[in-house]
């Protein structure tokens, strides 16, 4: 009997062992318009953070939301919020109006990492929110 228990116990902690390791596949299933919200709520922290480090910080969140990490721009020592899901909005956006309007997020986006001064960062970031929340 205690090696049937002992068997069911480790059979039970492989599948469990096997969901987790599955886990990251659940990616495949891409959820643009959640990943466009991500990206529209990193920006908005962005928007609303109290120095410049913060404000670059979030829109990397931002552009990694957008681009995904096989994307050009992908910051792999930044946070990506999007990753349990999709490949990035850009990518797993089909519809062509809405992926231009996506790339031109990620251009405001780019613009305010390169952006020196806080204001103007903080400025751009809130740009950028507003175009995202306008494709939700």
């Amino acid at each position: 009997m205690r090696n049937t228990r002992k068997a069911s116990i480790f059979a039970a902690a492989g599948a469990a062992l096997m969901l987790l390791a599955a886990a990251p596949a659940q990616a495949a299933d891409p959820q643009p318009d959640k990943e466009i919200a991500a990206a529209a709520q990193h920006a908005g922290f962005a928007a609303g953070a109290g120095d410049l480090d913060g404000v670059h910080t979030h829109l990397h969140h931002t552009v990694n939301c957008l681009v995904g990490p096989d994307g050009e721009g992908f910051a792999e020592k930044e946070l990506n919020p999007c990753k349990p899901l999709g490949n990035g909005a850009i990518p797993d956006t089909e519809d062509e109006e809405t992926k231009a309007s996506l790339e031109a997020a990620l251009e405001k986006a780019q613009a305010g990492i390169a952006a020196e001064d806080h204001d103007e960062a903080k400025t751009l970031a809130g740009e950028t929110q507003e175009m995202l929340e306008a494709l939700k």
